[in-house]
């Protein structure tokens, strides 16, 4: 197939494929498996309430997303961005981080859906659904952008559905109008006493910190809004509309799960159970509670794993553009897909998976480790390019009033946003549990600066640029008439 460097991506993704990418990309094995381990580790209280600042840190991040995304909608993202606000450097550092967020997911879904594909087909070899998995998890991103928007719509739809339904049911429970299976005839209904039958902060306040980092890794993948961006019909409309209603729906379904979690099993058991979402079920007597979470969590891996291929091709796509890999990574063909960087992410998600089986105490754990602290060490480039943007905006002349999105109450919100997500890094020194993520993460920061400058492209001599002008500029200018400041 004839491919072209020139080839636009295709505008086919509508505000409802952005709210349900957004939320599939949310809403995953983290909430329906180890949210009871934040119960337990937070205590009840402290979990609700981390709950609730991570929900502020992703609202306020998201706001900074969504005045750049407006302005500079394309598939690059907050890689771009940085890039242009902040530094080559860091825009670089940023892709690559995401890249290996989402690579390591990849292999990790494929795994882990395999493994919860044996509690029915125990006979069958788990390499044969993982190789399944990705069969279809490649189809779906290497044909078109419309036949990608479309699947993940309707994985996304079955886990949203799931935890209206939990919490609903949960809800129901608590107060009273569903009777609980293992409760006596005529017992009072639970309600949420249970939120501080120990005391208010049984694991105490430094509980709530050190669970942060957690808790806001779990709101991760909101900014595929950004990414998104770039192939959205209308994204001066449809984007912010999405973000708003991407937003609260995670907040109250986030904050309702641990709330029912919390009110309806203890806390020592709540860190103790597979999944919090089936020993819920099991107290309101769902039938087949078990199979119906163990499909769920199989429809959210593969879910997530696309989203991730997804995202991680556009973070090499967006490297390519830069200069900083090979041009053939850059390339869309006649539907709009960078097909090689979709098949080198493919092959990335191999090697985490290969890795996890190979040198699971090394390998996987130092790549586990850096993707852990990855989404907040993004979010904080988020904050700092909006921040940057601003100020450029305003100092080419520009009225932060003909921006068609405006982020609120600037430059609170970036700060904030950027604040919150340092505290979260700092927090995870006091815990030896999540302490490794440093001792990894930072080194493969310092190591992706000392790349770039290493290896960026030369200008030859008389100041010439070393390569062509990319087309997406022109594209961008579209976007933005500002004169960029000189960036380091």
């Amino acid at each position: 197939m004839q491919e072209s460097q020139e080839t636009p991506f295709k505008r086919s993704m509508q505000s409802r494929h952005l709210v349900m990418l957004s939320l599939g990309g949310v809403i995953g094995t983290g909430l329906f498996l180890s949210s009871g381990y934040t119960v337990n580790q937070a205590g009840p209280l402290g979990a609700i309430l981390a709950y609730l600042i991570g929900g502020l840190v992703a609202w306020l991040v998201m706001m900074c997303l969504g005045e750049l995304a407006v302005h500079m909608p394309e598939a690059g993202a907050f890689s771009a961005h940085a890039t242009r606000y902040i530094g080559p450097g860091t825009g670089y550092t940023v892709a690559w981080l995401y890249w290996l967020t989402w690579t390591v997911a990849l292999g990790s879904e494929f795994t882990a859906a395999a493994v919860f594909m044996g509690r029915w087909f125990p006979e069958v070899p788990g390499w044969y659904w993982s190789a399944i998995f990705a069969a279809i998890v490649f189809a779906t991103n290497a044909f078109t952008t419309r036949l990608f928007a479309e699947t993940e719509f309707w994985l996304s739809l079955i886990k949203v559905a799931t935890v209206v339904i939990f919490v609903v049911l949960g809800a129901a429970a608590v107060l009273g109008f569903v009777p609980l299976a293992d409760a006596p005839a005529g017992a009072p209904a639970p309600g949420l006493s249970n939120l501080w039958a120990e005391g208010a902060f049984p694991t105490g306040y430094l509980a709530i910190g050190t669970t942060l980092l957690a808790v806001m890794f779990a709101f991760s993948g909101t900014e595929l809004i950004g990414i998104a961006a770039g192939e959205t019909v209308d994204p001066a409309t449809n984007v912010p509309r999405a973000i708003r209603a991407t937003l609260w729906r995670l907040i109250l379904f986030f904050v309702g799960t641990i709330v029912v979690i919390a009110a309806l099993l203890p806390r020592e058991q709540a860190g103790l159970v597979e999944s919090p979402f089936v020993a819920v079920f099991d107290r309101i007597g769902v039938p087949g509670a078990a199979d119906v979470i163990n499909l769920v969590i199989i429809t959210a891996l593969i879910s997530a794993a696309n989203s991730g291929l997804y995202a991680s091709s556009r973070m090499l796509w967006t490297l390519s553009r830069q200069g900083t890999l090979p041009r053939a990574l850059g390339r869309l063909n006649r539907r709009g897909i960078p097909l090689n960087a979709v098949i080198l992410s493919m092959l990335g998600g191999f090697g985490a998976l290969f890795s996890s089986v190979y040198a699971p105490d090394l390998v996987y754990l130092a790549l586990v480790s850096i993707s852990g602290l990855a989404v907040v060490l993004v979010w904080m480039a988020i904050a700092a390019s909006q921040w940057r943007f601003r100020r450029v905006y305003v100092r080419a002349g520009n009225d932060p009033r003909d921006l068609v999105y405006r982020t609120p109450g600037y430059p609170w919100v970036p700060l904030a946003a950027f604040g919150f997500c340092l505290f979260a890094c700092v927090g995870i020194a006091f815990d030896p549990q999540q302490r490794i993520a440093l001792y990894f993460g930072v080194p493969f920061v310092a190591l992706c600066y000392a790349c770039y400058y290493l290896t960026r492209p030369r200008q030859p001599a008389g100041g010439a640029p070393a390569t062509q002008p990319d087309p997406a500029e022109d594209s961008h200018r579209r976007y933005a008439d500002v004169t960029e400041e000189p960036t380091s």
